[in-house]
Protein backbone atom coordinates (compact mmCIF):
# COMPACT_ATOMS: atom_id res chain seq x y z
CA UNK A 1 0.00 0.00 0.00
CA UNK A 2 0.84 3.63 -0.47
CA UNK A 3 0.20 6.71 1.34
CA UNK A 4 -0.60 9.80 -1.41
CA UNK A 5 -0.76 13.26 -0.39
CA UNK A 6 -3.00 15.28 -2.74
CA UNK A 7 -2.15 19.36 -2.70
CA UNK A 8 -4.82 21.37 -4.62
CA UNK A 9 -7.22 24.21 -4.76
CA UNK A 10 -10.72 23.93 -3.15
CA UNK A 11 -11.65 24.36 -6.65
CA UNK A 12 -10.83 20.09 -7.12
CA UNK A 13 -12.32 19.27 -3.90
CA UNK A 14 -15.65 17.41 -5.02
CA UNK A 15 -14.03 15.99 -7.98
CA UNK A 16 -11.06 14.34 -5.78
CA UNK A 17 -13.21 12.94 -3.57
CA UNK A 18 -14.92 11.09 -5.97
CA UNK A 19 -12.31 9.82 -7.32
CA UNK A 20 -10.65 8.02 -4.62
CA UNK A 21 -14.79 7.07 -3.68
CA UNK A 22 -14.93 5.64 -7.45
CA UNK A 23 -11.40 3.91 -7.11
CA UNK A 24 -12.39 2.61 -3.77
CA UNK A 25 -9.61 4.31 -2.00
CA UNK A 26 -9.79 2.90 1.72
CA UNK A 27 -10.09 6.70 3.46
CA UNK A 28 -8.34 9.95 3.60
CA UNK A 29 -7.60 12.48 5.76
CA UNK A 30 -8.31 15.83 4.60
CA UNK A 31 -6.38 18.78 5.35
CA UNK A 32 -8.10 22.63 4.37
CA UNK A 33 -6.07 25.91 4.74
CA UNK A 34 -2.56 23.78 3.99
CA UNK A 35 0.48 26.59 3.31
CA UNK A 36 3.52 26.13 1.05
CA UNK A 37 5.57 27.08 -1.51
CA UNK A 38 6.95 25.74 -4.66
CA UNK A 39 6.99 24.91 -8.29
CA UNK A 40 7.38 22.41 -11.24
CA UNK A 41 11.05 23.81 -11.54
CA UNK A 42 12.03 24.18 -7.85
CA UNK A 43 12.15 27.63 -8.00
CA UNK A 44 9.40 29.51 -5.66
CA UNK A 45 7.37 31.43 -7.69
CA UNK A 46 3.69 32.99 -7.89
CA UNK A 47 0.75 31.89 -10.60
CA UNK A 48 0.27 28.56 -12.05
CA UNK A 49 1.50 25.46 -9.74
CA UNK A 50 2.80 27.98 -7.01
CA UNK A 51 2.10 26.43 -3.64
CA UNK A 52 0.47 29.82 -2.34
CA UNK A 53 -2.88 28.76 -4.17
CA UNK A 54 -3.12 25.20 -3.25
CA UNK A 55 -5.15 25.89 -0.11
CA UNK A 56 -6.56 22.07 0.75
CA UNK A 57 -4.61 18.73 1.15
CA UNK A 58 -5.50 14.46 1.22
CA UNK A 59 -3.24 12.44 2.50
CA UNK A 60 -4.79 8.78 1.29
CA UNK A 61 -4.40 5.69 1.67
CA UNK A 62 -4.02 3.76 -1.45
CA UNK A 63 -3.36 0.15 -2.58
CA UNK A 64 -0.95 -0.41 -4.91
CA UNK A 65 -2.67 -1.21 -8.39
CA UNK A 66 -4.69 2.20 -7.59
CA UNK A 67 -1.91 4.58 -7.64
CA UNK A 68 -1.43 4.48 -11.17
CA UNK A 69 -4.80 5.05 -11.95
CA UNK A 70 -4.95 7.70 -9.33
CA UNK A 71 -2.06 9.89 -10.88
CA UNK A 72 -3.26 9.63 -14.28
CA UNK A 73 -6.55 11.14 -13.69
CA UNK A 74 -4.83 13.15 -11.35
CA UNK A 75 -1.95 14.58 -13.91
CA UNK A 76 -5.01 14.74 -16.62
CA UNK A 77 -7.02 17.30 -14.31
CA UNK A 78 -4.25 19.73 -13.87
CA UNK A 79 -3.36 19.75 -17.76
CA UNK A 80 -6.78 21.28 -17.68
CA UNK A 81 -6.61 23.67 -15.51
CA UNK A 82 -2.58 23.96 -14.73
CA UNK A 83 -3.56 27.47 -12.93
CA UNK A 84 -5.09 25.78 -10.16
CA UNK A 85 -1.36 23.53 -9.22
CA UNK A 86 -2.88 20.33 -8.13
CA UNK A 87 0.16 17.89 -6.90
CA UNK A 88 0.46 14.42 -6.00
CA UNK A 89 3.24 13.00 -3.93
CA UNK A 90 3.32 9.12 -3.26
CA UNK A 91 5.52 7.17 -0.46
CA UNK A 92 5.07 3.91 0.66
CA UNK A 93 3.74 2.94 4.66
CA UNK A 94 6.13 0.48 5.84
CA UNK A 95 4.19 -0.03 9.09
CA UNK A 96 0.97 1.08 10.25
CA UNK A 97 -0.82 0.13 14.07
Amino acid sequence: MKSVLITFDQAYYERIIALLDRLGCRGFTYLERVQGRGSKTGEPHFGSHAWPSMCSAILSVVEDEKVDPLLDTLHKMDLETEQLGLRAFVWNIERTI
